[in-house]
């Protein structure tokens, strides 16, 4: 009897697919390592929240999660490979906002990435820019650049981030400034080139760029951020000083789609409690982080309003930022 139950059992469980408790439907998830990617440098902002998320995933979720770093168009190479694995969980990425609402006014509708064919399990935070010089320049203004009459370079954390668009919307809106961009791929070479004298400005995120601020080795001369810093009471705003620059990073984490809604539930469940955690609030404080941590309807609905506005505003002042005449 007790056999002829077994088996009815195994039967039973045989036509269900087999699914109670399985890893597809988050019963037992996750049974195994995670890896999170992140689509730039090592050592910038981007990588340093991925690393700081890692850290508090671990302890929640009893599994390694390994960040890994595949750097290359502002985050689309990571991306590329996150949309081609397998939808189980186990694959996550950390979405930089501009490659969904800046990066497509930069490159041809086949290269672009839409956000839309991913599921998005949480919003994380939100991050300002601030434009420096370095000191050799002279330049403490904007009006100190329109002043100096001659060519300048500004460095970017390459094509279609927000680094490149703050300052093609500010030089758009000087006069008589040749302004060149420089691309870089990611903050950290950026601000490098700066401090070397490569090249004579460029906007950095402010918490990449606090430590050399206050260091003096370089000068800010406007941050791209709604109102002040706190930490940077004596530097104007874009807006301030009479430029129209509304330019934000924001992140998500993102998985495949099609990834079962238990898991992206599980995962949220878990990223909530990191973000609740007292290390992980200091840490964003420290690096002058906004926490953005809104589910995926609400991100796509800030993410798409972006694209829209920052697609009329270089319409507005005719700005290409291919990179390509």
């Amino acid at each position: 009897m007790k056999r002829m139950f077994t088996v009815a059992l195994a039967l039973t469980l045989a036509g269900c697919g087999g699914n109670l408790g399985n890893e597809s439907s988050g019963g037992d998830f996750p049974s195994r390592a995670i890896t999170l990617l992140v689509g730039q440098d090592a050592g910038g902002s981007t990588d340093l929240i991925a690393r700081a998320l890692a850290g508090q995933l671990k302890d929640e979720l009893g599994q390694p999660v390994t960040v890994q770093n595949r750097p290359g168009a502002n985050g689309a190479v990571a991306a590329k490979e996150v949309a081609a694995a397998k939808p189980d969980g186990y694959t996550l990425f950390i979405f930089p906002g501009t490659l969904a609402y800046i990066t497509p006014l930069a490159v041809s509708p086949a290269e672009a990435v839409d956000v839309n064919g991913y599921d998005i399990v949480t919003g994380i935070s939100q991050d300002d820019f601030v434009l420096v010089a370095n000191p050799g320049t002279g330049f403490r203004t904007v009006q100190d650049i329109v002043g100096a009459k001659r060519p300048i370079t500004y460095g970017t954390t390459g094509v279609g981030t927000g680094s490149q668009l703050t300052q093609a919307l500010l030089f758009a809106q000087t006069t008589g400034v040749r302004a060149t961009a420089v691309p870089f791929d990611g903050g950290a070479p950026t601000l490098t080139a700066v401090l070397g004298g490569q090249v004579d400005v460029a906007s950095i995120q402010l918490g990449e760029a606090q430590e050399q601020i206050k260091a003096g080795t370089v000068t800010p001369i406007v941050t791209f951020a709604r109102t002040r810093p706190s930490y940077l009471p004596d530097t104007p705003t874009a807006v301030e000083a009479g430029y129209n620059v509304p330019v934000q990073q924001s992140r998500a984490i993102a998985v495949p789609k099609g990834t079962p809604v238990e898991i992206v539930e599980r995962l949220r469940g878990a990223f909530g409690t990191a973000f609740a955690a007292q290390a992980y609030r200091e840490f964003n404080a420290s690096r002058l982080l906004t926490p953005n941590e809104v589910d995926g309807p609400t991100l796509l609905g800030q993410w798409t309003g972006s694209l829209r506005t920052y697609r009329d505003l270089v319409a507005q002042y005719e700005i290409n930022l291919s990179g390509t005449p």
